[in-house]
């Protein structure tokens, strides 16, 4: 199996042969998911003591298991938050996983982490912060948020203990209703309280919040782009609630803070650059493969000290100042998923990121006044980003559940259901440069 012989080579091609199709595919389907006992009868056994060899078993992965899987770049995949990765991007991904590179520390891949600082540090930059912020690329928001609370964590009970002051018997975290789930996924792991008012996150909840609960309120959690609806929190006002009190302010824009690249959103998130840590997913607006978050922190220090691993194989990294990025996140194996992006920003270079996420953002508002001209259509509210709510006039549940049925049934595009407020909506994700005006214009004449 790790041999360079005939059959390696063989089985290098055919895959190299597929990817290379698969890339350059400008036809891709959509596709749709499968039962269980159909995948299970049309892929038959494939484990088996003697193995069924790559050319049947990649067979099998072509023809059964991907069209069973949804293209998530498509166009028209317009659900949850789509990706878009740049064929930079996509491509370099097969060089990484290649090289066989380690992520985890510098001493094993200083070129690898370079490469990904240099993004960070970018990244710090065009979000204000200042130039000694950095941190590592993770799996995904939820890990990145996880782990900057867990930092904040940390930073207050090292402020108390300097303070000479107790620790509160419960600790918490303000935000808002319209947070991530992965905030409250965070807080059941950490064991710690959520509190905060029911809508978009100001100032003077936070202000109340902390009145309240004092010192117990160790972080506030401001969203830069709602998952749902792509709305971003006041953060200035939140800043400015903050400063003084102790707390940490932790940013998560996970989907949406990438918008600060374009000239036509940066107004939007005025106050990030008082954040002391803070997440954005490359894997969404920032064109990168699956999967891949952004976590950077104010003062990257404060990361290392609540994240260390210590163990006495790991001493001859952990007794050194080098810049490992197992250090700043709950993790420890990792492989250098920032270089993706890193690839592809070395590639085209940074204006064409500003003028692909500006090309989305002008094209929510273009068909949100298409939706706001035709009278069997109610739009929710007016986008800020590149999500767009609206609801078809006389329609309930089953009808919107039909509706996105058939879409993906015919190919035509994959639009799932949302709700909010106890009514249930249809909602564009668009993120993807290569989604037209047409393609939504095309889906809204399918309400019928």
């Amino acid at each position: 199996m790790h041999d360079v012989t005939d059959e390696t080579r063989a089985i290098v091609d055919l895959v190299l042969d597929y990817s290379r199709a698969r890339l350059l595919s400008e036809d891709t389907p959509l596709d749709k998911p499968l039962p269980p006992a159909e995948l299970t009868h049309l892929a038959g056994r494939t484990i088996d003591e003697r193995g069924i060899g790559a050319t049947k078993a990649l067979g099998i992965f072509e023809h059964v298991l991907a069209p069973a899987c949804i293209t998530t770049d498509d166009p028209r995949y317009l659900s949850f938050i789509p990706s878009a990765p740049t064929k930079a991007a996509a491509a370099f991904d097969l060089v990484v996983s290649a090289s066989a590179l380690y992520g985890g520390s510098w001493l094993e891949g200083a070129g690898a982490v370079h490469a990904e600082n240099e993004v960070l540090r970018w990244l710090a930059a065009e979000f204000g912060l200042p130039a000694g912020a950095g941190g590592v690329f993770v799996q995904g928001g939820t890990l990145g948020n996880l782990s900057a609370l867990v930092a904040a964590r940390e930073a207050a009970r090292d402020r108390l203990e300097a303070a000479g002051a107790a620790r509160p018997d419960r600790w918490r975290v303000v935000c808002s209703v319209e947070a991530h789930s992965s905030i409250a996924s965070a807080a059941r792991v950490m064991d710690v309280e959520v509190v905060g008012d029911d809508g978009t996150l100001r100032g003077d909840a936070v202000r109340a919040a902390l009145d309240e609960h004092g010192d117990s309120v160790f972080a506030v959690v401001a969203t830069a782009g709602s998952t749902n609806f792509g709305i971003v929190h006041d953060i200035a006002s939140i800043a400015d609630a903050v400063a003084g009190a102790g707390a940490w302010l932790h940013i998560d824009g996970a989907y949406g803070l990438a918008a600060m690249l374009s000239p036509a959103s940066r107004h939007r998130f005025a106050g990030v650059e008082r954040a002391d840590s803070l997440v954005v997913d490359p894997h969404k607006w920032l064109f990168a493969p699956f999967d891949a978050c952004a976590l950077i922190y104010r003062d990257p220090d404060l990361g290392r000290r609540a994240h260390t691993q210590h163990a006495e194989y790991l001493d001859t990294l952990t007794e050194t100042s080098d810049w490992s990025p197992s250090d700043f996140a709950a993790h420890l194996t990792r492989r250098p998923r920032g270089l993706p992006l890193w690839f592809s920003l070395a590639t085209y270079g940074a204006a064409v990121y500003r003028e692909a996420i500006t090309g989305v953002v002008d094209l929510a508002q273009q068909i949100a006044d298409e939706i706001e001209r035709r009278d069997e259509f109610v739009l929710v509210r007016r986008p800020q980003l590149g999500v767009v709510v609206f609801e078809r006039v006389g329609w309930q549940k089953a009808d919107y559940d039909r509706w996105s049925a058939r879409l993906l049934d015919e190919q035509h595009a994959f639009v799932t259901p949302s709700s909010h407020a106890g009514r249930t909506n249809a909602r564009f994700a668009i993120l993807n440069p290569r989604t037209t005006y047409e393609d939504l214009v095309g889906i809204l004449e399918t309400m019928r």
